[in-house]
């Protein structure tokens, strides 16, 4: 069970701060029932989750876990869409994002991005591009979190490790 104060990853919601655990304060709700009080970090609002939920909820990545997540970036492979029908890619990505696992985050982008490379004129379909923007928001909010840093600042942060990673050592 999670407490007061962790940040977890929930279901397409993204990275939540627990606020309460506990039964809803809401006349007629069951009082034996326990709830998370979820906030979204990136999103206004509030989310009342049952503790015995089966969505799908984890908590986010250490920082340690994220630094080794950004440096296997270049060794992931995305999966070969080509010649998929928009319902098709559109269903794999759904299940790719639905598994909150940070590596298939990686692949919807690197997918969506190759695609993008071998379009003419490095346009896309309305589907592609929507599910690499919530795989982007979705992996940036969390290694943001695990990093100490923005949303905003995470691209930089991935593209300055992977080139720092590529280049020999001073001391070689």
């Amino acid at each position: 069970m999670y407490q007061i104060g962790d940040k977890i990853v929930y279901g397409g919601e993204g990275v939540c701060l627990v606020e309460a655990v506990g039964p809803l304060d809401i006349p007629g709700s069951s009082q034996e029932r326990l709830y998370y009080t979820l906030a979204p970090l990136y999103r206004s609002g509030r989310i009342y989750a049952p503790v015995d939920s089966t969505v799908c909820s984890r908590p986010v990545l250490t920082r340690t876990e994220a630094e080794a997540l950004v440096r296997r970036i270049p060794d992931i492979e995305p999966p070969l869409c080509e010649g998929w029908d928009l319902r098709t890619r559109s269903d794999h990505y759904r299940q790719l994002l639905q598994s909150q696992d940070c590596t298939s985050m990686v692949q919807v982008i690197k997918a969506v991005f190759q695609k993008r490379q071998a379009a003419k004129k490095g346009r896309l379909g309305q589907v592609d591009e929507r599910y690499m923007r919530r795989a982007e928001d979705l992996l940036y909010g969390e290694l943001a979190v695990s990093l100490e840093l923005t949303p905003d600042q995470v691209p930089a942060y991935i593209r300055d490790s992977i080139e720092g990673a590529a280049l020999p050592s001073a001391n070689a």
